[in-house]
């Protein structure tokens, strides 16, 4: 009896050592952090990446407002006038404010793609645009460069400084949405960065 036993143990053992191994697997937690960081490793780093472009970006905004105040101050005291500052020293001068962050090539200076400046006089304050020019009303459109002049006034007249400039998007998922000044076909590749002040010349 004690030898039945004996032999019908032994021939069990293989199904025994298979099921434990299988009940041991379904409990195993090996690799299962490794295949939880695959699957939300893109989303995560995503969203990283999208917190720190949009950092950067606002950044560049105080950036251009902060050299468009200073471009102003010059103009409205009178160390910038229409005949000892013409539109490529201007720009040269409005993008040394800003190459902490923001750099010009010369061919940006002389040919703008992505930093445009609007500079004009007006005859009252009430005379001063307060919309982005738009190359047309439709749902999606881009800004019209067209209309951009460096017209400086002199001594005591009201004067207007405007700044774009196109932000490349890399991750950033919320600021491409925010407006609608983008190219006609909709898409998000830029930000538009828009900084204005309106003064008056002092009598200088």
């Amino acid at each position: 009896m004690k030898k039945m036993e004996q032999a019908a143990d032994v021939a069990c053992r293989p199904h025994r050592r298979t099921r434990l191994r299988l009940i041991a697997f379904s409990r195993s937690r090996d690799g299962a952090a490794a295949i939880e960081f695959a699957l939300l490793a893109i989303p995560y780093f995503l969203v990283v990446f999208a917190i720190i472009e949009t950092f950067i970006a606002f950044a560049g905004e105080q950036l251009v407002s902060n050299a468009v105040d200073t471009m102003s101050r010059k103009m409205r005291t009178g160390q910038i006038t229409p005949t000892n500052t013409n539109v490529t020293a201007f720009r040269t001068e409005f993008c040394n404010e800003i190459s902490i962050l923001i750099k010009c090539s010369k061919m940006e200076v002389a040919t703008p793609s992505k930093l445009f400046v609007d500079v004009r006089n007006f005859a009252t304050f009430a005379a001063i645009p307060t919309t982005i020019p738009r190359t047309s009303t439709a749902a999606y459109a881009d800004i019209k460069t067209s209309d951009f002049k460096y017209l400086p006034g002199g001594s005591g007249t009201i004067n207007m400084v405007r700044a774009y400039y196109r932000w490349q998007v890399i991750t950033d998922l919320i600021r491409p949405y925010i407006t609608s000044v983008r190219p006609t076909d909709g898409s998000s590749s830029y930000f538009l960065i828009v900084a204005t002040s309106a003064f008056q010349n002092e009598q200088y």
